[in-house]
């Protein structure tokens, strides 16, 4: 895990990954939950029957969402903050997801810092989140989130 002692420190390394989270599995439990609390509820997350019979490797799916929602917590095992300042989250440049994550499946978050560019008030710090998936040869999710770091 990478110490800073802020958030700004991370300009340091710009083009460097930082390193991945340890694995988690997105349980049936946790997706059902997140359904509940946003309300999207669509068979192919909740429904193990129908998802069983038709959904390709017969499990449901979890929401992309999900997916993206668990950046925050798994990137504190990746990095941390010491004092985070006056830092907000200004927004993800894009956000995609090449692969479906299933139920029962296990998942990692990695992180590299791209950019830290001047900004009116502070620093934009740009880094990027890929979710890989265990056994995938490609990420289930690649994020590119935006910090705005003010002076």
């Amino acid at each position: 895990m990478l110490s800073v002692a802020s958030l700004a420190e991370l300009a340091e390394h710009v083009g460097q990954e930082i390193g991945c989270s340890d694995w988690v599995t997105i349980d049936q439990p946790l997706i059902d939950r997140f359904a509940d609390v946003t309300g999207d509820r669509n068979w192919y997350h909740v429904d193990l029957e129908r998802a069983a019979r038709e959904l390709p490797g017969g499990r449901p799916i979890a929401h992309g969402l999900l997916t993206l929602s668990l950046v925050p917590g798994l990137a504190g095992q990746i990095v941390q903050v010491r004092r985070h300042g006056r830092a907000f989250n200004y927004g993800f440049d894009r956000v995609r997801y090449p692969l479906p994550v299933a139920a029962g499946d296990r998942v990692r978050l990695r992180m590299w810092v791209l950019a830290a560019d001047p900004a009116p008030g502070g620093t934009m710090l740009k880094r990027r989140y890929t979710m890989d998936l265990e056994g995938a040869d490609k990420p289930a999710m690649v994020a590119d989130m935006l910090s705005l770091i003010l002076s």
